[in-house]
């Protein structure tokens, strides 16, 4: 499980970073909820955060979206998440 762990924090790094002004604020991590899906939150600058959201939610939710067809491949599940603070 570490494998993919890493490989979709990768994949979700590689995604966010083009898309901020500050690139040294991103930072991915991961962690496995109790039933055994992978929770990857993703903290940004609060100044960047509208730019990972986008418009009505589109940028995040495409970054949800590849997350998950990524694991799905190993039959694992994963949610993303922007967390704030």
């Amino acid at each position: 499980m570490a494998e993919t762990s890493s490989g979709i924090v990768e994949l979700v790094r590689g995604i966010v970073e083009p898309l901020v002004d500050d690139v040294d604020a991103v930072e991915v991590t991961s962690t496995f909820t109790n039933d055994g899906c992978e929770l990857v939150e993703i903290r940004v600058a609060a100044d960047d955060a509208g730019k990972v959201i986008g418009r009505q939610g589109r940028v995040i939710k495409s970054i949800r979206v590849l997350a998950r067809a990524a694991a799905c491949g190993n039959g694992n599940a994963v949610e993303v998440e922007l967390v704030e603070g």
